[in-house]
């Protein structure tokens, strides 16, 4: 049985537009505005994308400065076939801030993409763990120590994972940036860079940090304030995927959804936060949210939370 054929690599862009075009857009992003690597990557992607679709469609041959508004809807109705509605958002993001800095150098004179209509985004509430379900996930590295099916290093890094995960939550870029210098083991609280590079302290929690001191003092006690918290090898750095990985094997051991992401346990954060009656400029605060809006998705769960608890408790529910 032959096996399916494999999805073409794109095309490389030519090296005129790249080189004169979209690298010292990329290293704008990169070095001045402080960008994330995946936010580089991805508006790397979404004009390469673009730039295809110019040349098949025979446009942009005059120069990035001739396309009309019309030109830019077509764009997007073409990228709706092939992007789902959120991605569709950032590409047109990325796109929009590639025409905003060469009109800043004056190299271009206008943004087609300043005001095209996008599809409306589906608010979907964020995923999360109950209290109960965060414990199973926690608990699973010692079950598998238990049972001698991970090294002690291991189970003990694991676990340390997912304590940093729920108990800071931080992002998974946040945490295989975790250097020992960051941690200030007196108050249990660490600096962290997040979006944009802002550095932000993160407490971490009572029980993060008791794994946190017996994973350093038994596995890295000559590690000094460069080194990463985390590691796959002696002196190797984890990477996001494998902490990704790292959390699905657990999520498999403590049968929970496998849809779940890393990133859901900082969704658990907030909410447990919220539900327990923290405040939401402070939930804000903690996840290094920029708007409070982007903070408030949280509320809707915990709101149903207060529903679902007067439903039950209320003579008159």
């Amino acid at each position: 049985m032959s096996k399916p054929a494999s999805k073409p690599a794109p095309e490389p862009l030519p090296a005129d537009i790249a080189g004169a075009w979209l690298q010292p857009f990329l290293d704008h992003l990169r070095k001045e505005r402080r960008y994330s690597a995946y936010t580089v990557r991805n508006y790397g992607q979404a004009f390469g994308d673009f730039f295809v679709w110019l040349r098949q469609n025979k446009l942009g041959e005059g120069g990035f400065d001739v396309l009309s508004a019309r030109d830019v809807r077509s764009f997007v109705i073409d990228a709706q076939r092939r992007f789902d509605r959120r991605t569709l958002h950032n590409h047109v993001s990325g796109l929009r801030a590639f025409y905003r800095y060469w009109m800043q150098r004056g190299r271009l004179e206008r943004n087609p993409f300043a005001g095209v209509p996008l599809p409306k985004l589906q608010k979907s509430l964020p995923k999360f763990l109950t209290e109960a379900q965060v414990a199973a996930l926690l608990d699973g590295p010692l079950k598998l120590l238990q049972n001698k099916a991970v090294t002690v290093h291991d189970a003990w890094r694991d676990r340390l994972v997912l304590e940093l995960l729920y108990g800071g939550g931080l992002r998974v870029s946040e945490l295989v940036a975790l250097n020992y210098g960051a941690i200030d083991f007196s108050d249990g609280s660490a600096r962290v860079l997040g979006k944009g590079r802002k550095e932000r302290v993160c407490p971490l929690g009572a029980t993060a940090m008791k794994v946190l001191r017996k994973f350093r003092d038994e596995f890295a006690r000559g590690a000094g304030p460069g080194d990463p918290v985390l590691v796959s090898a002696p002196g190797k750095r984890m990477t996001v995927r494998e902490v990704q990985l790292l959390v699905k094997k657990y999520l498999a051991l403590a049968d929970l959804p496998m849809d779940l992401s890393p990133h859901k346990l900082r969704h658990s954060f907030a909410t447990h936060l919220l539900n327990s009656g923290a405040d939401l400029r402070t939930v804000q605060e903690l996840l290094g949210h920029a708007n409070l809006t982007t903070t408030q998705i949280y509320t809707h769960t915990s709101v149903a939370r207060l529903k679902e608890i007067y439903a039950k408790a209320h003579p008159r529910a």
